[in-house]
């Protein structure tokens, strides 16, 4: 799916990925580490800090979706899929902790082969 559905006015919004990943909003809050104020209250939505975070999340799903098909199965993986070589953590407790980098790492890592 495209950035743009996840995205209005040149921001990534809440309500929009909420909708597409069929959940609420503080459960996207949840996943990408912020809390329930920084996806309500608009100015918070507007920071660097809460935009950050909900760009890596989608950038990971975007680049994850092509495997298996979908928004919400790329999601369901972000949320539970423990990865290797990181303990058992799953890429929501990896962007949680500010890994995303990492995660996008070994994401294209498994694309070039070099992880099974």
């Amino acid at each position: 799916m495209g950035i743009e559905a996840f995205s209005e006015d040149g921001q990534f919004t809440p309500d929009r990925i909420a909708r597409v990943l069929r959940t609420t909003k503080e459960e996207v809050a949840r996943t990408v580490g912020l809390g329930r104020d920084a996806v309500m209250r608009p100015e918070r939505i507007a920071s660097v800090r809460t935009q950050s975070r909900l760009r890596e999340m989608i950038e990971i799903l975007n680049r994850v979706e092509p495997r298996f098909g979908s928004a919400l199965v790329a999601y369901a993986w972000y949320r539970s899929e423990p990865l290797v070589g990181f303990d058992g953590m799953t890429p929501m407790q990896l962007v949680r902790e500010g890994r995303a980098g990492e995660v996008m790492d070994y994401i294209d890592a498994v694309e070039a082969g070099v992880h099974a």
